[in-house]
């Protein structure tokens, strides 16, 4: 999983369009998957550092917590309805979102494509 969040830590580096999003965007965010954690650290638009937890030091502006097989689901080429997007895993009961919803609502757009950057590698092979 780590390897997936750094995969998307580089490619969004070759991402102007996302750069451009995320310029205001200066957070850490909580990636739950099936209890393991991981700490994205947001500095205008680009990812500083991917951390993996549990840590209760890090402190996080939102948090996505979701299991396994629905992230995978969420990163194929084609992802089934309701695996599209965070909230999509949220109206399913696959995923759920704690934290500051305020602060992923403004920067919606920007994280959900962030998190769809997985795709990009799984898209090429299809």
């Amino acid at each position: 999983m780590i390897e997936t969040f750094k995969h998307i830590q580089s490619t969004l580096e070759e991402t102007p369009h996302l750069l451009r999003l995320g310029r205001l965007f200066s957070e850490t965010v909580l990636i739950d998957v099936d209890g393991n954690e991981y700490y994205l650290t947001f500095e205008k638009g680009h990812i500083l550092s991917v951390i993996e937890g549990p840590s209760r030091k890090t402190p996080w502006r939102f948090a996505l917590r979701t299991d396994a097989e629905a992230l995978g689901k969420l990163w194929q080429a084609r992802p089934e309805p309701g695996f599209h997007d965070v909230f999509g895993l949220v109206k399913i009961g696959r995923g759920r979102i704690d934290g500051d919803i305020l602060s992923l609502v403004k920067n919606l757009r920007f994280f959900k494509e962030v998190l769809t950057l997985a795709r990009a590698t799984r898209e090429l092979a299809a």
